[in-house]
């Protein structure tokens, strides 16, 4: 696949469309139309996948869809699945690469705690998070933030237009992906190599916890600052990527439940 065509599909949660007939400020920028369409979340717990208190083989839950599937790739498949007494979102991708999310409106100053788990059973081999042709990694937790679209340069911009007029989809302000990488070191941060409103964060690397549950808390504010050196606004959508088509594999998944919460709610 084209390294374009890559960056394009990495950064675009689809979806998150806007109307061509408004100013553009108004519709570079697809998280302006869901800060305009929700309100925040207020509990001090925002539940955002439930999926262990689903049944398998149940749809989808409400309000999650598939974004990616303009970009030319193979949908990666998401389905309710049962694994062992748990059940949780399976998602399988055989030389494909697109993801699921859902819109939300929190606050990340009020409600910073990520917290969730998945399990990977085996690594794409030859991926490379540092590397813009191999890319892909194990598993991916996405979420995106709105901005202020006037702060944007003019490369960002031109990579936002481009990236609306080849997929039809526009993309939010910025991204944070936390990655099952094969090398990279825990915690590193690795802007992505096509737009700079994108970064990887480790969260986990290497085999070692292959085939098992594991679970993570971050605190996204801190993450943010440090990625892009300025304070976030707010959180409008969530979701998973399971990506295997640049090396030509399959990689297969379990995400469990997500929450965003206050500090010292649970």
């Amino acid at each position: 696949m084209a390294a374009r065509r890559l960056a394009l599909l990495a950064l675009a949660l689809a979806g998150l469309g806007g109307c061509a007939t408004a100013p553009e400020e108004d519709t570079l920028l697809a998280s302006t139309s869901i800060v305009r369409a929700l309100e925040r979340q207020t509990g001090d717990v925002v539940e955002v996948a439930r999926f262990s208190q689903m049944s398998a083989g149940a749809p989808l839950p409400e309000g999650w869809m598939q974004w990616g599937l303009n970009s030319g790739r193979q949908p990666t498949r998401y389905r309710i699945a049962s694994i062992g007494r748990t059940v949780a979102l399976e998602a399988y991708a055989d030389q494909a690469g697109t993801g699921l999310n859902r819109h939300i409106r929190v606050d990340p100053h009020r409600q910073p705690i990520l917290e969730w788990r998945w399990r990977v059973d085996s690594l794409t081999p030859d991926a490379d998070a540092n590397y813009r042709r191999r890319d892909d990694s194990a598993a991916r937790l996405v979420v995106a933030f709105h901005g202020d679209a006037s702060k944007l340069d003019f490369d960002d911009r031109a990579k936002l237009r481009l990236a609306k007029a080849i997929t039809g989809e526009a993309l939010p302000y910025a991204i944070l992906m936390y990655v099952w990488a094969n090398h990279v070191p825990v915690d590193t941060v690795v802007p992505n190599p096509h737009f700079g409103r994108i970064r990887l964060i480790v969260v986990e690397s290497g085999p070692a916890r292959l085939g098992e549950w594991v679970s993570y808390r971050r605190n996204v504010l801190e993450d943010y600052r440090r990625a892009f050196n300025e304070d976030p606004g707010d959180i409008v959508s969530v979701g998973v990527l399971t990506d295997s088509d640049t090396p030509q594999q399959v990689a297969h998944d379990y995400y469990g439940d997500i929450t965003l919460s206050t500090p010292g709610a649970r």
